[in-house]
């Protein structure tokens, strides 16, 4: 389709009152993807489960207080995949089973796959390797004739977006994207409780990026991934290096995830329009928000591995629950750039999007709609482009830039823009994120950087209801439109990405929670 438009791809993909984005119809359970990607053939290293071990405090990372570096090891590379990417349990209900991990996904299908590029460390070859999740190991899959020497390490996501299509259709590269957008989070929190800095790289093209990772030599039967995105993670504050030459040399096959694939034209428009070029270095960030985070000693004494590891998404809330204004205003306050704060420490642009948010159980909070605005530089565009009776008045502490736009009990209109789902009107809170659509009109590429800040903004969301007491879960089926009429938008200088709620979650006692890793476990092999 030579004439296919960005445009074209978010318009289609919008669920709207009479007709919901373009979908499969129905679910082919003996077609469901395989959620592991494994390669034959090549070298398998399992690595230490040494989380436990890790005393930082997920107080002090919310502080942007790091503890002293690791070493740069095989430990500490088992650990920076443990609490990011790794399984952290397992449910089973009665005969079927299922895997959690530290990094959510939409319809917990995970399309994010992930690799590492090292140089010769203690405990490991220098390589280029894909993270086998299942077995917490590392898949050897390039080596050089002459390697490279690194102070840190790269770590490469990517997407197989066929994982998510199989369930959601033309509205899986968006889902893709948000899931990216966790894992980078997930990684800067896990770097950050090691005392490493992770850096989102923003010059390096997809090309190059699947030049690196050798997504170009998996070809075959095995389904398409797709590059999204290389940090760089190194103790303490060492720049990225250049990036190493594609490897001389590649092992291993990819494993065939589904019998068949059904293929979605919109969504291989919108890969190809959004393809990243290389891009000039970032200028440094701009100053920080608000200076001092807001603690209000909520997060006390546990472990950031604790924390990350128990995060989950709940699917039901009891419509009762209440959390009082201190950690509500303490949730937002985590959600604002900080350049040394993690996970927004890793993070190369300005922010671009914002919490519109519903406020159905607060306590000291009226009930409401709500607008933080996470760059005070889009504050003048936000009044003139919403509802031009809104009464912008300033609500929580001084430096939280929290407004609310109307007092009222809105718990039936969130329920009717996340497609009618109660877990939008039952929690304390509900909100859509509201993103700066337009800057994609001269770099398309930025579209999915849009939704990958969402997926950051996630996953705070998800640590810091865990900290509150409560539970979060991300929402991804949500009326487009019909939030942005809410809001009084026209045109679609912004739009409505991703949709989170948070509060009071009820549990199912048929489910039983399980170890991610068996407790025997060999250190090299076949994973």
């Amino acid at each position: 389709m030579a004439d296919y438009t960005l445009s074209d791809y978010h318009e289609r993909s919008k669920h709207r009152p009479n007709r919901y984005a373009p979908g499969p119809g129905r679910l082919d359970w003996s077609n469901q993807p395989n959620p592991f990607r494994g390669y034959a053939g090549a070298e398998c290293i399992h690595l230490p489960l040494a989380a436990d071990g890790l005393a930082t405090r997920y107080s002090d990372l919310r502080q942007g207080q790091l503890p002293s570096p690791l070493a740069l090891d095989l430990d500490a590379i088992g650990m920076l995949f443990e609490l990011s990417l790794a399984i952290s349990a397992w449910k089973s209900a009665g005969d079927t089973s299922w895997a959690l991990r530290c990094n959510p996904s939409s319809g917990n299908l995970h399309p994010t796959e992930g690799y590492l590029v090292s140089g010769h460390i203690p405990g490991l070859t220098a390589g280029v390797y894909h993270y086998a999740s299942r077995d917490h190991a590392l898949e050897r899959r390039g080596v050089w004739d002459v390697p490279p020497e690194l102070p840190g390490v790269f770590v490469g996501l990517t997407s197989i977006v066929w994982r998510e299509a199989w369930k959601y259709g033309m509205r899986a590269f968006r889902y893709c994207q948000h899931d990216c957008g966790h894992a980078i989070a997930a990684l800067g929190m896990a770097a950050a409780a090691l005392g490493w800095r992770a850096h989102l790289l923003a010059a390096p093209s997809d090309v190059e990026i699947a030049a690196l990772l050798g997504l170009d030599h998996a070809i075959g039967l095995a389904e398409r991934e797709a590059p999204d995105c290389l940090l760089w993670i190194a103790p303490g504050d060492l720049a990225a290096p250049p990036l190493p030459p594609s490897p001389t040399q590649f092992f291993g096959t990819p494993n065939r995830l589904s019998a068949e694939q059904v293929h979605w034209p919109d969504i291989e428009h919108v890969d190809q329009l959004t393809a990243k070029p290389h891009c000039a270095p970032m200028p440094e960030p701009d100053a920080d928000v608000a200076a001092t985070p807001i603690s209000a000693g909520l997060a006390g004494d546990i472990r950031a591995a604790t924390l990350i590891r128990q995060r989950r998404s709940a699917v039901d809330f009891d419509a009762t629950t209440h959390i009082s204004a201190a950690k509500f205003f303490a949730i937002l306050d985590a959600t604002l750039p900080r350049t040394a704060v993690p996970p927004w420490s890793a993070w190369p642009w300005p922010a671009e999007v914002h919490l519109a948010l519903f406020v159905h159980r607060v306590e000291g909070l009226e009930a409401g709609l709500y607008m933080l605005v996470r760059n005070p530089q889009a504050l003048t565009a936000l009044k003139a482009a919403l509802r031009s009776d809104w009464l912008w008045q300033k609500a929580g502490p001084a430096d939280l830039p929290l407004y609310l736009l109307v007092p009222h009990d809105l718990r039936d209109i969130a329920r009717s823009i996340s497609c009618g789902q109660d877990i939008a009107a039952d929690s304390c809170y509900s909100l859509g994120m509201l993103a700066h659509y337009a800057i994609t009109a001269g770099a398309p590429w930025r579209y999915r950087a849009l939704y990958w800040e969402c997926g950051l903004l996630g996953q705070v969301l998800y640590l810091e209801a865990e900290v509150a007491g409560i539970r979060g879960t991300g929402i991804g089926c949500f009326l487009d439109d019909e939030m942005h009429a809410l809001l009084g938008l026209e045109g679609n200088a912004w739009q409505s990405l991703y949709h989170f709620t948070a509060g009071g979650a009820v549990d199912d006692p048929r489910l039983t929670l399980l170890p991610p890793y068996s407790a025997t476990r060999t250190s090299s092999g076949k994973c």
